[in-house]
């Protein structure tokens, strides 16, 4: 019944936390709004800083902390291996390694609770204790490093299965006497994925004054699929010695498409190893059991 009550418990204060935090949301609106109105000025501080959301008075300064803390303690070059990687899952936001240090800060500050929680609130103690303590206390630790190292897989897993249908409908657009730029925009608002998002902001830096060929190694360089980095150097090695785009994209579709029916092949092959596991630790003893069960009976029975 204590699990049960603490779950209840956990789950008023975070309905509670959240109606606050709506309703002073809700307010700010409404200030921001007559602030707007002719007339209607604050001269109060205290006022003026009512007027601002409830999160950034709150929930940023503890933030602030957090990553402050975080920094402190981080080795050197873990925040930029952090950035890259969010980079590389698709999430370019300026604050986004500053939420992901603090969720850190916070997992650690968690994880001495774990041992408190399953040896003194639920009583669970002696090895079974020490087990689930190092499991979640490794969840905690482990778990924000992996959900980004996984999310950044799936991306560029998509990258690699979208890349040939891609190439193949820039191959038509470039033979139908389109440019490649215009031929990757009629690509970007057809097509919608991560991969025509990173051609988006590809052709967002050139259209803001970068050169092809520097937008193309920053895309590179941000997903980080080799699949791609292939395609941008035959790219660019085409631009450098006049070879005609429309032959170099059909070779490198053809050439793509090939690596995908190999990448599926392979997982194809890799497909019994990876059952033989399940099947040897969950499927053949309950076959076992079946089978020989009633056998083993019928012989303690004749003894």
């Amino acid at each position: 019944m204590l699990p049960i009550a603490l779950a209840l418990l956990a789950g008023a204060i975070g309905v509670g936390l959240w109606t606050i935090l709506s309703s002073a949301d809700e307010k700010a609106t409404v200030r921001a709004s007559l602030r707007q109105l002719d007339g209607y000025e604050v001269d109060n501080v205290r006022d003026q800083e009512l007027l601002k959301p409830m999160r950034e008075r709150t929930v940023q300064p503890l933030t602030d902390r957090l990553v402050a803390l975080g920094k402190r303690f981080t080795p050197d070059g873990y925040t930029d291996k952090v950035r890259a990687r969010l980079t590389a899952s698709g999430n370019t936001s300026a604050d986004a390694v500053d939420r992901f240090i603090a969720i850190k800060v916070v997992a650690f500050a968690l994880t001495p609770l774990m041992f408190i929680l399953f040896f003194g609130v639920l009583g669970i103690g002696g090895k079974m204790g020490l087990l689930l303590s190092g499991v979640m206390a490794a969840v905690l630790i482990f778990g924000p490093d992996a959900t980004l190292n996984r999310r950044v897989e799936e991306r560029q897993h998509e990258i690699k299965q979208k890349l040939p249908d891609v190439l193949d409908l820039l191959v038509i657009s470039v033979e139908a006497g389109l440019g490649f730029e215009q031929a990757l925009d009629r690509t970007v608002s057809s097509v919608p994925g991560a991969l025509t998002q990173e051609f988006a902001r590809m052709l967002g830096e050139v259209r803001a004054g970068a050169s092809r060929a520097n937008a193309m190694r920053a895309m590179e360089k941000r997903t980080d699929v080799p699949e791609l980095r292939s395609f941008v150097l035959a790219i660019l090695q085409a631009d450098t010695f006049g070879v005609s785009i429309g032959r170099v994209l059909r070779a490198q579709a053809d050439e793509m498409r090939i690596k995908r029916r190999q990448m599926a092949q392979e997982k194809a092959q890799k497909a019994p190893v990876k059952m033989m596991i399940p099947m040897v630790f969950c499927v053949f003893p309950a076959l076992f059991v079946v089978v020989i069960g009633p056998a083993i009976i019928n012989i303690r029975n004749s003894f």
